[in-house]
């Protein structure tokens, strides 16, 4: 019997990035782990995380350990594949049973983030698949995990290229919470605009809103751009409006977890707040995607799902509580801007706009995205 090929992972291109750690990788063939930047840590220590089970990754992910909408996605894709290993052994009927529930329990685990359970179907698929044997089902699972975060990374890419050209040379840039290669298996989707920019030569400065309550991007955004060489000045984000009614912004442009077929935007609570003070000062304001984020299944913001996360996160800030006990904290993770609000879209097959539904065939053609 001839040995069946190692599966290893793919080697990911990381031109525009310098010394900036991966978010994550897989480590070594069919036996290995799931390593991720432990996102928690930074800026003070960058620290690694290796995750051996399906609960690693999910805990992980709720954590926010590893977060942003593409990263989570590809995380909870190995974390099927780690949840499902030992069943590859077994009968079709059992992989594909422990398929199901492995993939139920992550998709659950951040429900407004589209990506998480796009990427999670499209490796399941592969385990539910009857015409091999269990474990060429599971090896299947993981090259589909694979393949995944390779594409991500050519898709950030070409985000970045596509946008470059929006980019004020000289100019101001806002941007909201972390869109960048920390969200991302590679470059980002917000941030990659700015570093394909930065690399033809364009030079700007970018303000950074610090994202309450858990400060993305005052030590994420700010880690990431100043690890690169980008200017990056972080800024409260109360301020936002008062910089854009000074005139030092001439382009906001921020990541999404959720769009809708109308075009309305779920991304970082505060987003929406930021599109309006920038249509009030005639600003443009961009959201930076891939295709797998519009979730052309919903109509209209209103059906996405908004996650709300512990009012501790609001109420204690280190080891000391700023808020008196006993008074309640709303603690949304989201918001949505309504497509009104959107200048354009910028994803890897070019930048829409205006911002219309009927202008998403533009991007998915007539059989919409797959």
């Amino acid at each position: 019997m001839i040995a069946a090929i190692p599966i290893l992972p793919p080697r990911i291109d990381r031109g525009w990035l310098g010394r900036l750690p991966p978010t994550l990788e897989w480590v070594g063939d069919e036996s290995g782990c799931l390593r991720l930047l432990d996102q928690t840590a930074l800026p003070e220590h960058v620290v690694f995380r290796d995750c051996h089970t399906a609960e690693d990754v999910w805990d992980a992910i709720k954590r926010l350990q590893v977060r942003g909408a593409p990263a989570i996605g590809v995380a909870a894709a190995y974390g099927l594949c780690l949840g499902t290993r030992a069943a590859g052994e077994d009968s079709n009927d059992a992989l594909a049973a422990e398929v199901k529930r492995v993939a139920d329990y992550l998709c659950a685990c951040r429900p407004t983030a589209v990506n998480l359970a796009w990427a999670v179907r499209r490796v399941a698929q592969e385990g539910t698949q009857h015409d091999r044997a269990a474990r060429e089902a599971w090896r299947a699972m993981l090259r589909a995990a694979h393949a995944l975060a390779a594409e991500d990374a050519d898709v950030c890419r070409r985000i970045g290229e596509a946008g470059a050209a929006l980019v004020p040379d000289g100019g101001g840039v806002l941007t909201h919470c972390n869109a960048g290669a920390l969200a991302t298996v590679a470059y980002g989707t917000a941030l990659s605009v700015l570093y394909a920019a930065h690399a033809q030569g364009k030079r700007f400065r970018v303000f950074a809103d610090e994202t309450r309550p858990l400060l993305q991007g005052a030590r994420l955004t700010a880690f990431e751009l100043h690890a690169v060489g980008l200017d990056v000045t972080v800024l409260c984000d109360g301020a936002a409006a008062s910089l854009l009614a000074a005139g030092r912004v001439q382009m906001v442009i921020v990541g999404a977890d959720r769009i809708a077929a109308n075009g309305d935007t779920a991304n970082k609570i505060g987003t929406y707040g930021l599109a309006l003070a920038a249509r009030a000062h005639d600003v443009p304001f961009y959201v930076a995607a891939p295709r797998s984020t519009f979730d052309l299944s919903i109509r209209s913001g209103v059906e996405i799902r908004i996650e709300e996360r512990a009012a501790s996160e609001i109420g204690v800030i280190g080891d000391r509580e700023v808020v008196p006990r006993r008074v309640s904290c709303w603690n949304a993770a989201f918001d949505v801007t309504p497509s009104p609000l959107i200048t354009g879209f910028v994803t890897e097959t070019g930048v829409m706009k205006p911002v219309s539904g009927q202008g998403f065939g533009e991007i998915f053609g007539p059989g919409g995205l797959k």
